[in-house]
C-alpha cells in the first residue's frame, strides 16, 4: 500500500486524451484502449466523459494540444486578445519574436484596461505553453527578407508556382475573388476633400459609412449579390421591406467580421452545392478572413501579403468602376434636385443600397475579365474584348455631369471626379482591434447602433399596393411613348416587370376564390 501511495501521477497531454477517445470511437473494446494506453478503466471513463471539454479547447485553439493541464490565464481576457492577434499575424506569414509579443500584449492590456498587467517573461511562456506556440528567433538577415521581399520578386514567384497549381483543376467560370470596400454613401462633392484619407475608426462617420463585399468569376459571367455591412441592424428605411438587392448585415463598426464573412462563405458553399459545383475563391489575408469554417465546394486560396495591389482583380478596377457608377448615380439625384429647387436630402442606407447593387451589376462582363489579365491570373486572350473602351469608364458623360454638379455646389477647382470616387478608399474594412471591441461591446447586430441614431426622423412612406404598382408601369410605359429612341431592352425590361407584377396579382385572386370557394362548402 505504501508504495502505491508512493506511485507518481501520470499526466495526458490533450492530444494524447483524444488519442484514447478516438480508439474508442473506432470500435474497439474500453478494456483494450486501457491497456493499450496504459490506464485505468476509471481514466478512460473520465477521459470520455470529458471529451467535448477537450475538443472545444482543441476546436478553439485556445490550449496547445501538447498541454496536459486546462489551467487558464490569470487575466483571460488579456490571453484571449493576444492569442487572436497572434493567430493573425502567423496567418499572415509575418515572423515574430517573444519581445514583440509582449509589447502587444502591454498594448491589448491598456486598451482592456488594465493598468497592473505585466507583460513579463514568465508571463510570455506561460503564453507559449497554454497555446503549444513555438517562437523562432528572427535574425537580421530574416528581418530584411520580410522587410524586402514583397516586391516583383514574390509576385513572379506567385505566378509561376503556386496560381498555377491552385488554377490548374478550374475552369475562368469557376475562379472567383472576393473583396471588401468602404462606402461613405452620403459623401456630396464639396465634402470630399473633408473625407479623402479619412480611415473612419468610429464616431460619427461611422454612421456615414457602410462596407461592401464584391465577389466575381474570372470570365466576367457572374457577379454575386453583393453584402452591405451598416452599422444599424433594423434602420428605419427598411421597415417593411423584405427584398432587396443584396444582403444586409450590421454591427456598430459596419466593418467586416470572421463572423460575416464566414456566414456569407457557409452561404455560397450551400449553393455551390445544390448546384453540383465547385469553385476555386482567392482572397486577401486580412483579419476577417483567417479562420475559415470547413468549406466542402469551396477551395480558398490566399493571396500573397502585401501584393493584393497588383494581384487581386477587383482592386485592379472592378471595385473602383463601381464606385464611378454609384458616384454617378449621385450626382444625378444631385442634379434632378438642383434643377427641380429642392432641398437637398440626406440619402437613406436604402437608397445606397438600391444604388451600390445598381451599379455592380452595371459594371460591365469586358472590365471584369481585364482586370482578372491585368493580375495575370488568366492569359491575355482568354477573351477577345477591346481594352480601351472597357478601360475608358468613367465616360465623357460622366465628366460632363461631374462638372456641372461642382460648379452648381461649389466644389473646389482643385478637387476632380477622380477624388470623389476615390474619397473612402482609405477606409478601414477590418482591423486588429476588432478583438478588442468584441470583446468589449460584444460585437455582433445586437450592438449595432440603433435606427434614431442612423438616420433622421422621416415621415413614413405609404405602402405602394400592387394595383398601383401595376398602374406605374402603364404610365412609364405612356411616357416612353412619347420619346425618341428608346432602346428594345428598356422596354424588355418594363416588360418583364410587369409580367411579375401580373402574376402576383392573379395568382393572389385565384388563392382568394379558391379559399371563397372552401368556406362556402
Amino acid at each position: 500500500m505504501a508504495n502505491k501511495g508512493n506511485k507518481k501521477h501520470q499526466q495526458f497531454s490533450l492530444e494524447e486524451k483524444m488519442k484514447v477517445v478516438e480508439a474508442v470511437d473506432s470500435g474497439k473494446r474500453k478494456g483494450d484502449v486501457a491497456k493499450e494506453f496504459g490506464i485505468t478503466p476509471s481514466t478512460l471513463s473520465t477521459f470520455l466523459k470529458d471529451r467535448t471539454k477537450f475538443e472545444k479547447k482543441v476546436r478553439e485553439a485556445s490550449v496547445g494540444p501538447q498541454r496536459k493541464r486546462m489551467r487558464s490565464a490569470l487575466y483571460d481576457d488579456i490571453d484571449k486578445a493576444v492569442f487572436a492577434w497572434f493567430q493573425e499575424i502567423h496567418a499572415k506569414n509575418i515572423l515574430v519574436t517573444g519581445s514583440v509579443i509582449r509589447k502587444k500584449a502591454l498594448n491589448l492590456a491598456n486598451m482592456l484596461g488594465y493598468d497592473n498587467f505585466q507583460a513579463s517573461v514568465g508571463w510570455l511562456n506561460r503564453f507559449r505553453d497554454r497555446h503549444g506556440i513555438a517562437l523562432k528567433a528572427v535574425c537580421r538577415e530574416d528581418t530584411d527578407r520580410l522587410m524586402n521581399g514583397l516586391g516583383i520578386d514574390k509576385v513572379n514567384e506567385w505566378h509561376a508556382g503556386e496560381i498555377i497549381k491552385l488554377i490548374a483543376d478550374y475552369s475562368p467560370d469557376d475562379i472567383f475573388n472576393a473583396d471588401e470596400t468602404g462606402v461613405f454613401f452620403q459623401l456630396l462633392p464639396q465634402h470630399t476633400l473633408a473625407a479623402k484619407g479619412d480611415h473612419c475608426r468610429g464616431g460619427k462617420k461611422a454612421k456615414q459609412r457602410l462596407t461592401a463585399l464584391f465577389c466575381c468569376n474570372a470570365s466576367g459571367t457572374e457577379k454575386m449579390r453583393p453584402l452591405i455591412v451598416g452599422r444599424s441592424a433594423s434602420p428605419r428605411c427598411l421597415k417593411n421591406i423584405h427584398s432587396l438587392p443584396c444582403d444586409y448585415q450590421a454591427n456598430q463598426w459596419a466593418w467586416m467580421t470572421r463572423d460575416l464573412f464566414n456566414e456569407w462563405l457557409m452561404q455560397v458553399d450551400a449553393r455551390m452545392k445544390r448546384a453540383e459545383c465547385r469553385i476555386l475563391l482567392l482572397i486577401d489575408n486580412c483579419s476577417a478572413h483567417n479562420m475559415l469554417p470547413r468549406l466542402e465546394r469551396i477551395q480558398v486560396g490566399y493571396l500573397p501579403s502585401n501584393c493584393t495591389a497588383v494581384l487581386q482583380p477587383l482592386n485592379l478596377g472592378i471595385i473602383h468602376t463601381m464606385k464611378v457608377l454609384y458616384r454617378s448615380h449621385l450626382l444625378k439625384q444631385i442634379l434632378l434636385k438642383l434643377s427641380s429647387r429642392e432641398d437637398q436630402e440626406e440619402v437613406d442606407i436604402k437608397q445606397a443600397i438600391y444604388m451600390i447593387a445598381a451599379a455592380w451589376w452595371s459594371v460591365k462582363p469586358s472590365t471584369v475579365v481585364i482586370c482578372w489579365q491585368k493580375a495575370g491570373i488568366i492569359p491575355m486572350e482568354f477573351a477577345e474584348c477591346d481594352i480601351e473602351s472597357a478601360a475608358s469608364e468613367p465616360d465623357t458623360a460622366i465628366e460632363k455631369l461631374w462638372h456641372t454638379v461642382a460648379i452648381a455646389t461649389c466644389v473646389p477647382n482643385e478637387v476632380n471626379f477622380q477624388d470623389f470616387v476615390t474619397a473612402d478608399d482609405d477606409l478601414i474594412i477590418s482591423q486588429d482591434t476588432n478583438i478588442i471591441q468584441g470583446m468589449v461591446a460584444g460585437e455582433n447586430t445586437s450592438e449595432a447602433g440603433s435606427e434614431d441614431e442612423e438616420e433622421v426622423s422621416l415621415p413614413e412612406q405609404p405602402k405602394v399596393t400592387i394595383t398601383e404598382a401595376i398602374s406605374s408601369i402603364q404610365k412609364l410605359r405612356q411616357f416612353l411613348s412619347t420619346c425618341v429612341d428608346v432602346p428594345d431592352a428598356i422596354f424588355g425590361q418594363l416588360n418583364g416587370i410587369d409580367e411579375y407584377l401580373m402574376k402576383r396579382v392573379t395568382q393572389t385572386l385565384v388563392d382568394s376564390k379558391i379559399t371563397d370557394f372552401l368556406q362556402t362548402k
